[in-house]
C-alpha cells in the first residue's frame, strides 16, 4: 500500500516536472523566439533578466565604472600625459616614460578636453555635462576657480598670451571667450550646430570651430555643416565655411606652419536607398583641409580605399615638422598617417574640378596615406610628443594609452590607466556598439547614425530599392529600454528585433552580430545610456514664467473657445511623463506622398530640444513648424486656436523636458489625475 502511495507520488512528480519542461521549453522558445524575432536565438533567460537590471544591487555587481579616455594633452617637456577620463569624471597623470599612473585628479561631470598652460602649472578642463570649466593647480592637484560660459562645454584652445581662454559650447552651438583676468566671459558668439572642437593658428589671429550636426538645410536635401573662423583681435566671426555633403566633424587642427586647416568629417550617403550598402559608397569617412591664403580653397579627401573602410574618425594629432597627420578612427580601431608634403603636392596640381572629384574618389588615397596602425578598442583623441617621435592615443574602450612610434608607424607599447580589470557586459556591448566590423567593407558602426548613443540629425532613405519611399528621421538610443515597439512603423517589438534581424536586413544585409554581441549590445543600449542633464533649457530643474505657462497648454482640457478637446487629442494623452510617450501607435496627418500607409509609433520627448529636425521624415526643421506648417486639421494636437504667444510657451515648455528619472513623480501625479477624471466620468 505504502509503496503503491509512493510510486504514485513519485510518479505524478515526474508528470508534472516532463509537463513543465515541455511546456514551459516550449514557452520559453516561443518567448524568446518573439522577443528576438528569429528561431535560433539561444534561450537564456539571464541575458534579458539579469543583463539588462538597472538601479539595483544586481547593477550594481554587474557593471563597473571605467576611466573612458578621451582627449588628452601633454606638457612641454614630454614627461607627464594628462588623460581626460570621461566616464570616471578624472584627469589622469601618466607618466610616458616610466609607463605608470602619476595622479589622478577629481573633476566635474563628463569632461570632454583638457588645456595647459605654458608654464605647465595651470590645467583647463571644459565639464561637457556641468557647465563649466575647471582651473586646476597641478603643482597642488587642486581646482582653484571655475568659468560658467554656455552648455555643454566641449574643446578649449588659449590664446598665445594666456590672456583669453576660447570655449566651445556643444549643446548652446556657441562659443563662449573667457577673460583670463578677470575671469569672466567676456563674449560669447554663435558657432554652427553641436560644435566640439576648436583650434588655434600658431600667429594667434584666428581660432576654427567644427561642428557634427548639420546646419538646418531644405528637407530632402544632404547636409552643410559649419567650420566657424573668428578673428581673435576684434573677437569676431569672420567667415563661416560651409563643407556641402558633410558632418560629424570630431576635431580641427592647424599645421605649425598654418597653411592648412584640416578637419576630420563624414560624407553620408543618406538619401540614396539603403540597398546600396550591397555596393559599397554608403558612408565615406576623411578629412577637410582648408587653404589658408588668399582665396584658399575647401578640400575633401577620403581615407577610405575601394575595398576597405575607415569608419567614424575623431581625433587629428599633427607632427611638429607639419610633415605627418595622424586620424583615429573609432568604428575600426584604427590609425591613419597621412604624408602632409604629398596632400600639399596634390593641392597644388590639382584643378578645382579635379579636387571636386576626390571628394567621392575612393582611390585616391593611395597618394598620401602611407600607414594604418591597428590600436584597441574605439581610439579617440591623441596628440604627438613635443619632439614629435612619439603619439599618444587614447583608446577609450580599453582604458589605455597606446604608443606609437611616428615615424616606424608601429605600437611600442600600451599603458594602462588603471581601470576596472574585468569586462562586463555593458562595456562588451558598448564595444560592439562602436565598432563596423559587422557592416559591408567596415563601412558604419552604430555609432555612425548615432553619436554619443543619440542620432546625427540625418534623414535616411531606408527603402530596399525604391528611391526616396519611407524616408526616416533617426531617433535617439538613450534610455529607450522601457519604451517599445521601435522604429517609427512601430513594427519592432523589442530591442533585440530591431538591432538584430532588422539592422541585419535592412543596413548590414549581412550578420552584423554573433548573438551573444546581440546579448550585449541589448542590455549596453538598456542600461548604459541616460541623457544629458538639460541645463541649456532648465539648468536648476525649475521652469520658468514661459515654461510653466507652456505646461499648462500642454496639459489643458478645453481650448481657447471653451470647447473641451477630445481626449485623444491632448498633448498629454499621447505625451505623459515621464518617457511622453504612450507607447502607442496613431495617425498624426503627417504622412507624405511617399510614404506607405501607415501609423506612427509616438516618440519620446525627453531632450527634445537636441534630436532636431522632427516629424518621422525629418521635414519640420523646429519644434514650432510642427503646428505652424504641418498640422492644418489639428490632428497633431489641438494647436490652431493658439495665439503666437501660447505657442512659443508651449516649445519653451517642450524644450524644457529632460531625462525621465526627473520625472517619475509629475507621472504618478498624472496617473491619479487621468485616474480621478475616468471615475468622474463614470459617474
Amino acid at each position: 500500500m505504502i509503496r503503491s502511495k509512493l510510486i504514485i507520488i513519485v510518479g505524478s512528480i515526474v508528470l508534472v516536472v516532463s509537463a513543465v519542461l515541455i511546456f514551459g521549453g516550449r514557452w520559453a522558445r516561443g518567448h524568446v523566439n518573439y522577443m528576438t524575432a528569429v528561431e535560433d536565438h539561444p534561450r537564456t533567460c539571464w541575458t534579458c533578466h539579469i543583463y539588462t537590471q538597472k538601479d539595483n544591487f544586481i547593477a550594481k555587481v554587474m557593471n563597473e565604472t571605467y576611466v573612458s579616455p578621451y582627449n588628452l594633452t601633454i606638457s612641454e617637456d614630454g614627461n607627464t600625459l594628462y588623460v581626460v577620463g570621461q566616464e570616471s569624471n578624472e584627469i589622469v597623470m601618466v607618466d610616458p616614460v616610466r609607463e605608470r599612473v602619476i595622479d589622478k585628479i577629481q573633476v566635474g561631470e563628463r569632461p570632454h578636453t583638457i588645456v595647459l598652460s605654458k608654464d605647465g602649472q595651470t590645467a583647463y578642463v571644459s565639464n561637457q555635462w556641468a557647465d563649466n570649466i575647471y582651473l586646476i593647480d597641478l603643482e597642488n592637484k587642486q581646482i582653484f576657480d571655475t568659468l560658467t560660459g554656455g552648455a555643454g562645454p566641449a574643446g578649449v584652445v588659449l590664446s598665445p598670451e594666456e590672456d583669453y581662454l576660447w570655449c566651445v559650447n556643444s549643446y548652446s552651438s556657441d562659443i563662449s571667450v573667457f577673460d583670463l583676468n578677470t575671469h569672466k566671459e567676456q563674449r560669447r558668439l554663435k558657432a554652427g550646430n553641436n560644435p566640439v572642437s576648436a583650434a588655434m593658428s600658431p600667429d594667434g589671429s584666428e581660432v576654427y570651430v567644427s561642428s557634427r550636426r548639420s546646419v538646418p538645410v531644405p528637407h530632402m536635401t544632404s547636409p552643410i555643416t559649419e567650420m566657424t573662423v573668428i578673428g581673435t583681435k576684434y573677437q569676431r566671426v569672420t567667415d563661416r565655411k560651409m563643407w556641402k555633403d558633410a558632418y560629424i566633424m570630431e576635431n580641427v587642427r592647424i599645421t605649425p606652419s598654418g597653411d592648412l586647416a584640416l578637419s576630420t568629417l563624414i560624407r553620408p550617403k543618406n538619401l540614396i536607398p539603403a540597398v546600396q550598402i550591397e555596393r559599397g559608397w554608403m558612408m565615406t569617412h576623411g578629412i577637410g583641409i582648408i587653404e589658408r591664403k588668399e582665396n584658399g580653397r575647401m578640400i575633401q579627401l577620403l581615407l577610405d580605399e575601394p575595398n576597405a573602410y575607415y569608419p567614424d574618425p575623431f581625433g587629428l594629432a599633427i607632427t611638429p615638422d607639419g610633415k605627418r597627420a595622424f586620424v583615429s578612427h573609432g568604428g575600426n580601431d584604427m590609425i591613419t598617417a597621412i604624408d602632409l608634403d604629398e596632400i600639399r603636392i596634390l593641392l597644388n596640381e590639382s584643378t578645382d574640378e579635379q579636387l571636386a572629384t576626390y571628394a567621392n574618389h575612393l582611390g585616391i588615397s593611395s597618394r598620401y596615406v602611407i600607414g594604418r596602425i591597428p590600436t584597441g578598442a574605439n581610439p579617440k583623441g591623441m596628440v604627438v610628443s613635443p619632439d614629435g617621435s612619439k603619439l599618444y592615443v587614447a583608446e577609450r574602450l580599453n582604458d589605455r594609452i597606446a604608443v606609437i612610434n611616428t615615424q616606424t608607424l608601429e605600437t611600442e607599447k600600451t599603458i594602462g590607466l588603471e581601470g576596472p580589470r574585468r569586462r562586463t557586459v555593458g562595456r562588451h556591448g558598448r564595444q560592439v556598439l562602436n565598432n563596423a566590423k559587422g557592416t559591408f567593407q567596415n563601412q558604419y558602426a552604430c555609432y555612425t547614425c548615432h553619436p554619443d548613443v543619440h542620432e546625427d540629425g540625418l534623414v535616411y532613405n531606408m527603402a530596399g530599392t525604391d528611391m526616396g519611399r519611407n524616408l526616416a528621421n533617426v531617433q535617439t538610443l538613450r534610455d529607450i529600454g522601457d519604451i517599445p515597439p521601435y522604429k517609427w512603423n512601430g513594427k519592432n517589438q523589442t530591442i533585440y528585433k530591431q538591432d538584430g534581424m532588422r539592422f541585419s536586413t535592412i543596413l548590414t544585409r549581412n550578420e552584423a552580430f554573433t548573438y551573444k554581441e546581440l546579448d550585449v549590445l541589448v542590455a549596453y543600449i538598456i542600461t548604459g545610456n541616460p541623457n544629458p542633464p538639460n541645463l541649456r533649457f532648465n539648468p536648476i530643474g525649475e521652469l520658468t514664467a514661459a515654461q510653466k505657462r507652456g505646461k499648462e497648454v500642454f496639459y489643458r482640457d478645453f481650448d481657447n473657445f471653451g470647447n473641451e478637446i477630445p481626449v485623444e487629442n491632448r498633448c498629454y494623452t499621447c505625451h505623459p511623463p515621464p518617457y511622453f510617450t504612450n507607447l502607442e501607435m496613431t495617425d498624426v496627418g503627417t504622412l507624405a506622398d511617399s510614404d506607405d500607409p501607415m501609423m506612427f509609433d509616438v516618440p519620446q520627448l525627453n531632450n527634445v530640444y537636441e534630436s532636431a529636425p522632427y516629424l518621422h521624415d525629418g521635414k519640420a526643421p523646429t519644434l514650432e513648424e510642427i503646428w505652424t506648417k504641418f498640422n492644418d486639421n489639428d490632428e497633431h494636437g489641438v494647436a490652431n486656436d493658439m495665439l503666437k504667444d501660447e505657442l512659443n510657451d508651449l516649445v519653451e515648455y517642450l524644450k524644457s523636458i529632460g531625462d525621465a528619472k526627473n520625472y517619475m513623480d509629475e507621472a504618478k501625479v498624472y496617473e491619479a489625475s487621468v485616474s480621478g477624471k475616468k471615475n468622474k466620468n463614470k459617474k
